[in-house]
């Protein structure tokens, strides 16, 4: 456990950071060292600040005074899109280290030369980055574009690229490790990219791999292209529920040559809508090569895909090779064209194929329509995420799983302001103003407060660490502890486990569980978790046999009234209440349990 002092002697008594200090003092009974990681989350106002955002928030006028409340407050605030810039650059460029920048009209009527972005907006968790790229590289010929590791650890990524290479002859686009890993609702548009171009190459690959939720957008992507190329590597792999659409993606394009591979592997729940792909295309070359092999769940539409397309040539190879269920739907699949192509080899699922190319060669080899509901796969949950009980004793060789937090830091709100603000999607709106892209977020965040608790849970969502103080004694009494992972090393690697210590003597006890939520300021959904053991574990790197980190876990004893899909299932292979499960806390999540 991360422990500290509480607070500065010369700290102003009226602060509320001094007010922390006393209220913890007189609700928590132990002596136990008070935790770092928790209290250096509240919030850093001032007294006067304090009661000057208090006071305007009780008369309803905070919005006035949002960016100077935001800043003040360390807080996740929603940025006014960028204005368009008539500047034009004609020079080469490159970009590392940026973030919220116009790139509009840059590169216009570019003959040669290269731009690249280079760490461009990475490791954004402060704060939304927004980047707007319109009529970028527009009618230039020969110019070539890189975004290599562009938008890591990004969090409500705004990005646009509007007319971007539109117009364009020859030359390459190339997205590396674009936004990778991304967390939160990221809103990436492609729209009207590289309409017109000639000979023009475009490649995405590792685009949003390992992300957390967000919606991508291909409107009129390659529209009216001339012999362009498209590749989609490792798009989407590894993905919590994605939501990408290509709508009159390729559109009237002339033996334009599309790829994607390895598109949404192992994914979770991915969505994909492919409306008016390839319509009117002449000569056309699609490949689909190992498409969302082993995801789970999920649902593509392909809506007059290739329709009134003339010679086109579409092949499913590997396609959805996913053992769970899965729903797909091809309408009016290449409907009105001539001399066409397409063909399904292993494909496997339950699809429907309605109004279906009436002509054309159509070859399904080794299809099978069927239901596969009840039987799972593990390949989608992160090895290390889920174990069992037994390896948590010295010297097990496991797998650490990605504990860190891709969240974006903010702070506790005081509860003399949090208690004047509204709790509802409309009332956050019209205080933060939170705009499309963290609407669907804030929405999901009071949804799951506002769901009610299963039977014997007890749950609450906090917004104030006094809350948080006030449910975790609520449900354990005055003699808490607070516990967390000590940092974040041994991530997405392997650890060795050292000296283990079970908590309240390794008996069952109960403890509450709080978990972020991306919110304007720092939320913790936190519930009553009954029937645990509670572990602290030494971690080694197995070959040097140093400590590396101090682990917390916790161990689920009963899991009969979890579903039998849970991703613990998946992973050890097993069902509800047939074995028991743990897991690390991650990064900034924590575990309150009553004091040894």
């Amino acid at each position: 456990m991360q422990v500290g002092n509480a607070g500065d002697k010369n700290e102003n008594p009226f602060s509320p950071k001094a007010f922390l200090t006393r209220y913890w003092d007189n609700k928590i009974t132990n002596k136990s060292p008070k935790p770092h990681f928790l209290l250096s989350k509240a919030s850093p106002l001032t007294a006067p600040e304090t009661a000057t955002f208090a006071k305007l928030a009780a008369n309803n006028t905070l919005s006035a005074h949002l960016p100077r409340f935001c800043s003040a407050a360390r807080l996740l605030c929603y940025s006014k899109p960028l204005s368009l810039s008539p500047e034009r650059t004609s020079r080469d460029a490159k970009f590392a280290v940026y973030n919220n920048r116009n790139f509009s009209n840059y590169g216009t009527s570019r003959v040669g030369g290269l731009n690249s972005f280079k760490n461009y907006s990475d490791n954004q968790r402060e704060n939304g980055p927004q980047n707007d790229f319109r009529q970028y590289s527009k009618s230039s010929a020969n110019h070539s574009d890189d975004f290599i590791t562009y938008g890591s650890f990004g969090n409500i990524i705004n990005d646009t690229f509007r007319s971007y290479g539109g117009g364009a002859t020859a030359g390459t686009s190339t997205y590396k490790n674009y936004a990778e890993p991304v967390n939160g609702f990221d809103d990436l548009e492609f729209a009207s990219y590289s309409d017109d171009a000639i000979k023009r190459t475009q490649s995405f690959a590792a685009y949003t791999e390992n992300g957390n939720g967000g919606e991508q957008s291909f409107a009129g992507y390659g529209k009216r292209g001339n012999e362009t190329e498209n590749s989609f590597q490792n798009y989407g792999t590894s993905s919590n529920p994605t939501l990408t659409g290509f709508s009159s993606y390729g559109k009237d394009g002339v033996r334009v040559n599309d790829t994607f591979k390895n598109y949404a592997n192992h994914g979770n729940n991915p969505t994909n809508t492919f409306e008016s792909y390839g319509d009117g295309g002449d000569g056309a070359v699609d490949r689909f090569v190992t498409y969302r092999v082993e995801s789970n769940g999920g649902s593509d539409s392909f809506q007059n895909y290739g329709k009134e397309s003339n010679g086109a040539d579409v092949d499913f190879t590997g396609y959805d090779k996913s053992d769970n269920s899965n729903s797909d739907k091809f309408i009016g699949y290449g409907k009105g064209g001539e001399k066409q192509r397409f063909g399904f080899s292993g494909y496997r699922i339950n699809s429907s194929f309605a109004e279906y190319a009436k002509q054309g060669v159509r070859t399904f080899a080794s299809y099978k329509n069927e239901s596969l509901s009840g039987i799972m796969v593990n390949n989608w949950v992160e090895e290390g995420k889920f174990f069992r009980e037994f390896m948590l004793k010295e010297g097990t060789v496991m797998a650490m799983p990605d504990i860190r937090d891709k969240m974006p830091e903010r702070s506790f709100l005081p509860r003399v302001i949090l208690s004047k603000l509204p709790f509802t999607v409309s009332g956050l709106n019209r205080v933060f103003g939170v705009g499309w892209s963290l609407e669907k977020i804030v929405m999901d965040s009071v949804r799951e407060c506002e769901r009610a608790p299963s039977p014997g849970e007890r749950k609450r969502c906090v917004g104030s660490i006094e809350d948080m103080v006030d449910f975790a004694t609520e449900v354990l009494g005055s003699n808490v502890v607070v516990r967390t992972t000590e940092n974040v090393k041994g991530s997405k690697g392997n650890v060795m486990v050292g000296r283990v210590n079970g908590m309240n003597g390794g008996r069952v006890t109960e403890s509450v569980s709080c978990h972020q939520s991306l919110f304007p300021y720092l939320l913790y959904y936190c519930h009553s978790v009954p029937k645990v053991r509670v572990y602290e574990a030494d971690l080694l790197d197995p070959k040097s046999k140093s400590k590396i980190n101090r682990g917390v876990a916790i161990c689920h004893l009963d899991t009969s009234a979890w579903s039998p899909s849970h991703g613990a299932f998946l992973a050890l292979g097993s069902g509800p209440g047939l074995i028991e499960v743990c897991h690390w806390i991650f990064e900034n999540d924590m575990t309150w349990t009553i004091g040894d």
